[in-house]
């Protein structure tokens, strides 16, 4: 840890590239609807650990499926689409962050869907990794009337669980040959289809260029993420640090995400040298657990300000260095099957979940861990006891939170942070 700085008194206020990021999102967005909706221009639904590579280098758009449901939530429809799921007869443990574009396409009413709601897509692509996945994109599919593709997630036969120190270079070891082969095949038929569906042809050459600009996009993240975890106290908080990481990761590899991650660093840096620090009565340093309580962001500045604690660490900003990066690029659809085969089991299944984030709260000095517990999202729900046990044995405290990264039908944000407040007072 560095050494402490003299803390400014001034209320803190959030990065300006948080505002820019949040700005060009808002015109892609735009753009791509122009694109999708307006124009009907051929695009693909996607789920995040699918080759978005690929997508990028052939120039189709993409929504991706998670980013798709944060947006919903954080227009406040979640409710609406939550009864509009009930209402088709779909299980009250359906997992809402998979599920609420499937609800906003069965309820067909583009006076209130985001956009007006989806077209008919060229392709919907997600990866087998957990049981409803299948039937979310098969009934979604369906209702758009559009091809599903399938994307094995064979188990591991062998464990690493240092997964993240092995697999820039030795990736072929950690994420094993069989299953490369079999996502490089399927990569393979995905692009086949896509050539014949929208009439672009796939440039290896052109994703390889993209593999190294996506290289050198996560290294400067690394430095970011070394900034912001390691100095106390802490620079930046998870408000800031989700959008300008993981706006940049939906574009990764473009001259614009490359750009902004280096503003981002820079900023950050300056207010290390500065001691400029994300809450000016920093006591309490806390790691999430989870995606982003993506319908209520206020409730980390609300803990902050009241209790001094800071949101140092969420996955998004260590996870880029850690898991993005691949050095040997001579076949670079099989270096992209290596970075997409795990994408999602190291951040939610253990050994991998549990070691990664054990280490990572280690080099951040986190007093407190707390883990989002989203009842109906299975792949979310699946390592997070095993990650609980490994935290108790390291000596971190969790707290629970039991709630809905996008689903707000049943939170109460006084209520909550209140509770946990109380939670916090008692460790500290």
């Amino acid at each position: 840890m560095s050494e402490v700085k003299e803390r400014r008194h001034s209320k803190h206020r959030g990065l300006a590239c948080t505002d820019a990021a949040k700005a060009y999102q808002k015109q892609f967005g735009l753009e791509m609807k122009r694109r999708v909706v307006d124009e009907g221009e051929p695009f693909a639904i996607v789920q995040a650990d699918t080759p978005h590579e690929i997508f990028h280098a052939m120039d189709i758009p993409i929504v991706t499926n998670q980013w798709w449901s944060a947006y919903i939530s954080a227009k406040q429809l979640s409710s609406k689409y939550v009864k509009v799921l009930r209402d088709w007869g779909f299980p009250e443990s359906s997992c809402k962050y998979c599920s609420l574009g499937l609800a906003c396409t069965l309820d067909n009413d583009p006076a209130t869907a985001p956009w007006g709601g989806l077209p008919r897509p060229c392709v919907l692509v997600a990866r087998q990794t957990c049981d409803c996945i299948q039937q979310v994109f098969g009934q979604w599919a369906q209702a758009l009337d559009a091809p599903y593709f399938a994307m094995e997630a064979p188990g591991w036969t062998e464990k690493i669980p240092n997964w993240w120190e092995l697999g820039p270079e030795q990736w072929e070891t950690v994420y094993q040959t069989e299953r490369l082969d079999l996502m490089v095949d399927e990569m393979h038929e995905l692009i086949s289809l896509l050539e014949h569906s929208t009439g672009r042809r796939f440039d290896e050459d052109k994703l390889r260029k993209l593999m190294q600009r996506i290289n050198e996009q996560e290294e400067i993240l690394g430095e970011v993420a070394e900034l912001a975890l390691e100095n106390s106290p802490c620079p930046v908080n998870i408000v800031d640090q989700m959008p300008n990481t993981m706006i940049p990761q939906w574009h990764r590899g473009s001259d614009w995400a490359i750009e902004h991650v280096k503003k981002f660093r820079d900023e950050v840096r300056q207010r290390v040298e500065q001691g400029i620090a994300a809450c000016t009565n920093e006591r309490i340093r806390i790691m999430w657990i989870g995606a982003g309580l993506w319908h209520d962001s206020s409730f980390y500045d609300a803990l902050e300000e009241k209790y001094g604690a800071v949101f140092v660490w969420s996955m998004y900003l260590p996870f880029a260095k850690s898991a993005y990066p691949r050095y040997q690029l001579d076949d670079p659809l099989r270096a992209l099957a290596s970075r997409i085969a795990g994408m999602n089991e190291v951040l939610h299944l253990p050994p991998w979940m549990n070691e990664w984030m054990v280490h990572e709260a280690r080099r951040s000095n986190i007093d407190v861990v707390m883990m989002l517990m989203p009842e109906g999202a299975r792949l979310s729900q699946s390592g997070t006891m095993f990650t609980k046990n490994a935290f108790d044995r390291a000596g971190i405290p969790v707290i629970e939170l039991w709630a809905d990264m996008v689903d707000a039908s049943n939170w109460d944000h006084d209520k909550m942070v209140n509770m946990i407040g109380t939670q916090l007072d008692t460790l500290a």
